[in-house]
């Protein structure tokens, strides 16, 4: 089931999963959207009282920290992500830790077609050095040696690439703030937050214009947005499999109302500015 999100910070609703639990529950899932850590301490109790496993979707997140711990540490299962746009970036891939043996076993085979040479988890065990088995269905999810030497040095620049996003993010912070025709994503003191995103909301009661305006005025100026997400159970797959608009409230009136701003790395202090005074015009131009 999809838990709703929380209108402030935009992460999962400890409450709403709490509510959806039901005795085929399995698993929590929580992203960390745009980077800012879920609430694992609320997510953990509930999953240790209900007996779930707690798997944490760190693809926006490596380099944040959640109550001092570094996020990695604080689910069953995490996974991250090296999409080229991310904090650390391979290119592409992932990486999944654990804790866990029997996870880690698993995911071995998972991401090997279900092959495995270990004669432990063998049906036929022999010493031959050649043989193999086939004892899972599985996946090729091998990263290269290649981009795992990149993600490697990625990984050694991950304080610096932290810092930048978080001078980055201070500037938008105070030049936004005080604008009530935008609403900012709301922090948890929990999370020391290293941003993939930084998203506005448009409040639409103060201004006259939709979003896509709002969108193309920005681009008019040579600032390119864009919107992070649609809701996935928006998409013709899960519509075929019976899920329908209304589930997660919040989240649908999120979607309507967000805006990606440019977030990098290598933006400049004058791209920053560049932003800044852009968002500004425009606000001033639609502002009812």
């Amino acid at each position: 089931m999809f838990a709703d999100v929380e209108p402030d910070t935009y992460n999962i609703s400890p409450e709403a999963v709490e509510k959806l639990i039901t005795p085929r529950t399995k698993a929590v899932i929580a992203v960390d959207f745009t980077g800012q850590a879920a609430k694992y301490d609320e997510l953990r109790d509930i999953c240790e009282r209900h007996g779930l496993i707690l798997i944490g979707d760190a693809a926006h997140s490596i380099g944040t920290k959640y109550n001092g711990k570094s996020i990695g540490n604080l689910a069953d299962i995490t996974t991250f992500s090296f999409h080229p746009v991310k904090t650390v970036t391979g290119g592409e891939g992932g990486a999944v830790l654990t804790r866990n043996k029997a996870y880690y076993d698993k995911m071995i085979l998972f991401r090997t077609h279900g092959i495995t040479r270990d004669q432990a988890q063998m049906e036929f065990p022999t010493d031959d050095y050649w043989y193999y088995e086939q004892v899972e269905l599985g996946y090729n999810y091998r990263l290269t040696d290649f981009q795992a030497a990149l993600i490697i040095s990625q990984l050694n620049k991950l304080d610096i690439f932290a810092a930048r996003r978080k001078e980055i993010v201070k500037r938008y912070n105070e030049a936004f703030e005080d604008i009530p025709e935008i609403i900012l994503q709301r922090e948890i003191p929990g999370s020391d937050t290293v941003r993939h995103l930084y998203v506005i909301q448009l409040n639409y009661e103060l201004l006259r214009c939709t979003r896509r305006e709002f969108f193309d005025a920005m681009a008019n100026q040579d600032i390119i947005c864009n919107v992070h997400y649609i809701p996935v159970y928006y998409f013709p797959y899960y519509q075929k499999l019976g899920y329908k608009r209304g589930l997660c409230p919040n989240a649908e009136k999120l979607y309507e109302r967000i805006l990606s701003l440019p977030l990098y790395y290598s933006l400049t202090n004058d791209d920053v500015q560049d932003v800044i005074t852009t968002v500004k015009k425009v606000i001033d131009y639609f502002r009812k």
